[in-house]
């Protein structure tokens, strides 16, 4: 039982910054594409930033939280979790969730009130997609869904809004960037899931990974990369070659690679989780210069 309040560090360990990449890396492709069309808005671009990295401390929060009270965080593997660890009760973690909820619905309220008021409809989808991924009676995290919601909202919503709430239109690189960001986003979670495999089979959370076993969640880890290369090259034909720079994220991910499909279990896979949030980073930033340099 938690007898004390979390340290700053504590805090930052719950708030999993290995994952953070992931919200940084839509809004750089995004605006990218946006420079592009000539319609890069600076303000905008840091809006939609803070409403990407307070969603994406909110999940994690908010998942911390829902899996602690399940008891689903006992015998962790990976990085500390607040209230699985005992170092925070559940309703502060529960409290540090609704805060962050709070700081990326301010944000897009700004946005919507200065492009679009339906932006607020998808806002609150994305903060009740955020909720119920570990969260309610069903969350839909333990049934296997994990992934396809993290591409579409880490993926296809986030790049696609970064670049609809600068040029208020619809520009076809932006998806084919939302597709290889969104691929990414989802290998971070294939890592994270194909690690816990054993915990989360025993306390009867129904990943992805749990489902379709250890072979095939290596096999997915190694497509989702082969997507995001793919969605370089689709993103490049839309607009300029110069783009094909950003297959240059296949360097700091290759590591990762190299681990997964090696066989590396347990405390050996965490620092894929970095590889490939890095990875992803080097996509969006290397896609996105290049889209912005030529624009």
């Amino acid at each position: 039982m938690a007898t004390s309040s979390p340290t700053p560090g504590q805090w930052l360990a719950g708030a999993r910054p290995r994952t953070l990449p992931a919200a940084l890396a839509p809004v750089l492709a995004g605006s990218g594409v946006a420079a592009y069309a000539d319609g890069f808005v600076w303000w905008k671009a840091l809006l939609a930033l803070v409403v990407s990295l307070a969603l994406q401390v909110a999940v994690n929060y908010a998942n911390d939280y829902s899996d602690g009270i399940r008891g689903t965080d006992a015998d962790r593997v990976g990085p500390m979790r607040l209230v699985g660890s005992g170092v925070a009760t559940p309703a502060v973690v529960k409290r540090a969730a609704f805060l962050a909820f709070g700081v990326a619905g301010v944000a897009g309220v700004a946005l919507a009130a200065t492009t679009a008021w339906w932006l607020v409809a998808v806002g609150v989808v994305c903060v009740l997609a955020a909720w119920y991924y570990t969260g309610g009676s069903r969350p839909y995290g333990y049934l296997g869904l994990g992934e396809v919601m993290v591409f579409v909202f880490f993926g296809l919503v986030a790049v696609l809004g970064t670049t609809y709430v600068q040029t208020g239109t619809w520009e076809w690189p932006a998806l084919w960037a939302a597709i290889g960001i969104g691929a990414l986003a989802c290998a971070i979670l294939v890592v994270n899931n194909l690690r816990d495999i054993p915990t989360d089979t025993e306390s009867g959370k129904r990943t992805l990974a749990v489902l379709i076993g250890d072979r095939a969640t290596r096999l997915l880890y190694a497509a989702l990369l082969l997507v995001a290369a793919a969605a370089v090259v689709a993103v490049a034909a839309a607009t300029t070659w110069w783009v094909l720079v950003g297959l240059l994220f296949l360097l700091p991910a290759a590591p990762g690679l190299r681990a997964v499909l090696g066989g590396a279990t347990g405390p050996a896979l965490v620092p894929v989780l970095q590889t490939t949030g890095t990875g992803e980073l080097a996509w969006a930033a290397l896609v996105g210069v290049a889209l912005a340099v030529c624009g």
